[in-house]
């Protein structure tokens, strides 16, 4: 299993949006759906739905390589729709 990485930043916003590691952590490894950041082609956006958080969607932006997946920022989007 590929290590998890945070940057600054995303720290920073994980603590601001009150995010448990946890939810990072289920969207980036068992996302519902992907789709590519538009402004960068290397950034992913991973979705998942978190039932603990009245199911609302929390997108994980990252970047994964051959040794570890490096979590830019995360934040819950309310007009996140898998069917774009």
């Amino acid at each position: 299993m590929k290590k998890l990485l945070l940057t600054r930043h995303a720290e920073t916003k994980l603590q601001e949006r009150r995010l448990k590691m946890e939810w990072v952590e289920r969207t980036v490894r068992d996302p519902l759906w992907v789709e590519p950041e538009p402004r960068d082609k290397t950034v992913e956006r991973r979705f998942a739905k978190i039932e603990e958080f009245d199911g609302r969607t929390l997108r994980v932006a990252c970047v994964e390589t051959e040794n570890v997946i490096r979590v830019i920022t995360a934040l819950f989007d309310r007009d996140a729709r898998s069917d774009r």
